[in-house]
C-alpha cells in the first residue's frame, strides 16, 4: 500500500484542495466568530428564529432541541423530526445564530415539502457509505491480484463519495436561500444584519465545495496512480 500515499500527485492534486479546505475552515470560523458579536436589533435567539421559520411553512411537527455538541455542530435530524441548535446558537440574538438557526430550519422545511434533491442524497447514503469504505480496498486487492476489473469496480465505488458532496451542494444553498428569504420576508434581521447572516452562510457553503473538490483530486489522484502502475 506504500505507492497509495505522500507521491506527486498527493503534492499536485490533493495538497492544494487540502490548503483550500483549510481556508474555508478558518473563514466560516472567522465569520461566525465575527457576526456572534453582533446581537440583532429584535432581540430575537437562535431559537425563536427558526420556530419562525418552520411557522413560515406550516411546519408543526419538528421540535427544536439545545444540543451541548459544541460549536457549528447544529443540524436538522429528519429520523427524530428535532433541529439540534449548538450553545452558542440556541439561546443566543447574534446574527450568526439567527442565520444558522433559519439554515437547519431550512433544512426542515426541505423535507417537509419533499424537495427532489434532497431525496436523491438520502437515497443514494447507503450505497455511498458502502463505497467509502469498501471502494478503495477492493481497488488495492484487484491491484495486487492483477485482477483490473475489480480495479475499476473498487474505483467506482470510491467515486460515490465525490457524487454524494456533489448532490450535498443543492441541499446546503438551498436551505441557505430558504433561511435568507424567510428572514427578509418576516424582518427578523436589518438590512446590514442580513448581510452579515449571508457571510456566515456563504462561508459555511464553501466548506462543501472544498470538500468535494477534495475528494475529486483524490479520485483523480488514484485513478492515476493504478493506471500508472497498470501500464508498466
Amino acid at each position: 500500500m506504500w505507492f497509495l500515499y505522500y507521491d506527486q500527485y498527493y503534492l499536485l492534486l490533493v495538497v492544494p484542495m487540502l490548503i483550500l479546505s483549510l481556508v474555508a475552515q478558518i473563514m466560516v470560523k472567522s465569520a461566525f466568530a465575527k457576526q456572534s458579536k453582533v446581537l440583532s436589533a429584535r432581540g430575537l435567539t437562535g431559537e425563536q428564529a427558526a420556530a419562525r421559520v418552520l411557522y413560515h411553512y406550516g411546519i408543526t411537527d419538528v421540535r427544536i432541541e439545545r444540543s451541548p455538541s459544541g460549536t457549528l455542530s447544529d443540524h436538522y435530524d429528519p429520523r427524530s423530526n428535532v433541529i439540534r441548535l449548538s450553545d452558542g446558537v440556541y439561546g443566543s440574538t447574534s446574527v450568526a445564530a439567527i442565520g444558522i438557526a433559519c439554515h437547519e430550519a431550512g433544512h426542515a422545511a426541505q423535507h417537509a415539502q419533499g424537495y427532489v434533491p434532497i431525496k436523491i442524497r438520502n437515497a443514494i447514503l447507503p450505497v455511498c457509505n458502502i463505497g467509502s469504505k469498501l471502494g478503495l480496498p477492493l481497488a488495492i486487492i484487484g491491484y495486487f491480484l492483477g485482477f483490473e476489473p475489480l480495479v475499476s469496480v473498487g474505483l467506482l465505488l470510491y467515486a460515490l463519495i465525490a457524487v454524494f458532496q456533489f448532490a450535498t451542494l443543492p441541499v446546503e444553498f438551498n436551505a441557505s436561500k430558504r433561511a435568507v428569504n424567510v428572514i427578509e420576508e418576516t424582518n427578523m434581521l436589518g438590512v446590514e444584519e442580513i448581510g452579515g447572516a449571508k457571510k456566515v452562510l456563504t462561508a459555511a457553503a464553501m466548506t462543501y465545495v472544498t470538500a468535494l473538490l477534495v475528494s475529486l483530486a483524490n479520485l483523480l489522484r488514484f485513478v492515476i496512480r493504478f493506471s500508472s502502475r497498470r501500464n508498466r
